[in-house]
């Protein structure tokens, strides 16, 4: 029997292994953790999905980092880097149940949607936050916990003997199976037999007033829950990553980059060149080209701050790109300082004539983010000016954190307020003929409702509305400042009106004042 076992294996007999089965390591409390991101989901997707954005999104930040630091401990805020995004994530969210902005809440939602991972993920990674590869290596960390961690959720629902899984995932599916037959098959036996939809009616009335939303929001809690407590479940059980590929940056000829820099040097002095010569010439000399002064004045400036950022990222590029050795390198770095300073010049005359512009027509918030977005590229330019003369300086390092700072600090400005107020301050005063009562009413959020009513309730608006009359039908008349009022708060009282959609603007908007402080 020893030689038949030691015997050598016959030509053409392959021995098939079977593949080890992926192991999860888990413990009783997972199973705990298991019902509480359930929980998440639920108000994630009750939340985000079937509200409006307001005080149910800030509970929903709050209790993902509870929920984490819960599961993670403490070590996911042992670097610094973690707890300053902590710190910015919940300041992010706070700003849902203080604000109304439509824009500002777009613009947050997705800001926390890149840096609520980043902060999760920042004691995991192993490249610094200031080097850009190190998003590449956050996201491949987010991805292997959403998509490469599905199993964590059975293997949480099973004993520690390894049992006890498969039925409650067999109770699981096969209620989501008849939940979804039932709903298929009721209205197809209804439309078959008068009798039976006549019998069912009043419960297939009942049962969709009633449980349909609820059912929705079940049944997409219970599909997210399996990809968010695998991230969970990664964040508490870290693995170390694959290698990355190679950062290949620095071994390039730089010949390519000069002749890039160098065309858009050139085109951009042209464009200086004739932006002087009609600041030269004045209002004579752009009669002279079939334009008018006003005209020159408002255009432009939208487009500039789009300008600046295209010159930004090429700079940046062949900095980085560029092999730092020879002439090519030392023409690479002198034109990019004179693309920087370009960059600038047309920052300063597209501020410039933005001023004008405002001194004319006053403010907009489109025109107030513009002042902002042209302050940040000029932050930004300022640190590739300084990046070309000093190679070795790392602008990530300094322009991560200063983007985090000013957006922060632009969602501490009342940008709607002041809006408003500029508006209505300038119609009273008699530098504005005419006011846009409908922008500031429907176009901002509810902080400017307390400047509208410095205005006569009596006065028009210039917002039309259809009105049945019993003599010639529908008829259009023009709308007042005081109905255009009552109807906002009662939008904002509505707002109000339910817990997830509710935020401080609405309310004090919705009680008589509309005033942000």
């Amino acid at each position: 029997m020893e030689n038949v076992k030691n015997a050598p294996q016959a030509p053409g007999l392959v021995q098939c292994a079977k593949n080890p089965e992926k192991t999860w390591e888990t413990a009783p409390r997972d199973r705990v953790f298991l019902l509480l991101t359930f929980g998440f989901c639920l108000l994630m997707v009750d939340s985000v999905l079937f509200h409006q954005p307001g005080l149910g999104v800030t509970l929903l930040v709050f209790c993902w980092h509870g929920l984490s630091l819960a599961y993670g401990g403490r070590g996911l805020l042992r670097t610094r880097e973690s707890r300053v995004l902590l710190g910015a994530d919940l300041f992010l969210a706070l700003t849902f149940a203080l604000t109304s902005n439509w824009w500002f809440r777009l613009w947050d939602l997705g800001a926390l949607l890149v840096l609520t991972p980043l902060q999760a993920l920042s004691a995991q990674g192993t490249l610094p936050w200031w080097r850009p590869a190190m998003l590449r290596e956050r996201l491949a960390l987010l991805l292997r916990g959403l998509l490469g961690s599905l199993g964590a959720a059975p293997a949480a629902l099973r004993r520690r003997d390894g049992q006890g899984g498969g039925r409650v995932a067999a109770v699981l599916a096969g209620t989501a199976v008849s939940l979804g037959l039932l709903a298929v098959l009721l209205p197809v036996l209804a439309d078959a037999d008068a009798l039976f939809a006549a019998v069912t009616w009043d419960f297939l009335t009942f049962f969709r007033d009633h449980f349909t939303t609820g059912l929705w929001k079940l049944c997409l809690a219970l599909a997210a829950t399996p990809f968010v407590f695998g991230f969970l479940y990664r964040l508490g059980r870290p693995e170390p990553l694959n290698k990355l590929p190679a950062d290949r940056s620095g071994n390039r000829d730089g010949l390519g980059y000069a002749l890039v820099l160098w065309s858009l040097c050139g085109l951009y002095l042209l464009f200086l060149a004739v932006q002087l010569r009609g600041l030269a010439g004045g209002a004579a000399y752009l009669a002279e080209k079939g334009i008018s002064y006003a005209e020159w004045a408002r255009s432009g400036f939208f487009q500039m701050v789009g300008v600046t950022a295209v010159n930004l990222a090429a700079a940046l590029t062949a900095l980085t790109r560029s092999r730092r050795t020879g002439r090519c390198w030392r023409l690479v770095r002198g034109l990019c300082v004179l693309l920087a300073a370009e960059s600038l010049a047309l920052l300063a005359s597209a501020c410039c004539r933005m001023t004008l512009y405002v001194s004319v027509y006053g403010l907009s918030f489109k025109r107030l983010m513009t002042y902002w977005g042209m302050g940040m590229m000029a932050v930004f330019l300022a640190l590739a000016l300084w990046k070309s003369l000093r190679p070795d300086f790392r602008f990530c390092r300094t322009a991560f954190p200063a983007a985090l700072a000013g957006w922060l600090a632009v969602n501490c400005v009342p940008a709607d307020y002041l809006v408003a107020k500029d508006q209505v301050d300038r119609y009273l005063s008699g530098q504005s003929a005419a006011m846009d009562v409908e922008y500031l009413a429907f176009g901002l959020s509810f902080d400017a409702l307390g400047q509208l009513e410095r205005l006569d309730p009596a006065m028009g608006s210039g917002r039309w509305v259809p009105e049945l009359t019993e003599d010639v039908g529908y008829t259009l008349r023009e709308e007042t400042v005081g109905e255009i009022l009552a109807n906002r708060r009662q939008d904002a009282a509505r707002a109000c009106g339910q817990w997830e959609s509710w935020n401080l603007s609405a309310r004090l908007a919705a009680g008589g004042t509309g005033s942000p402080g």
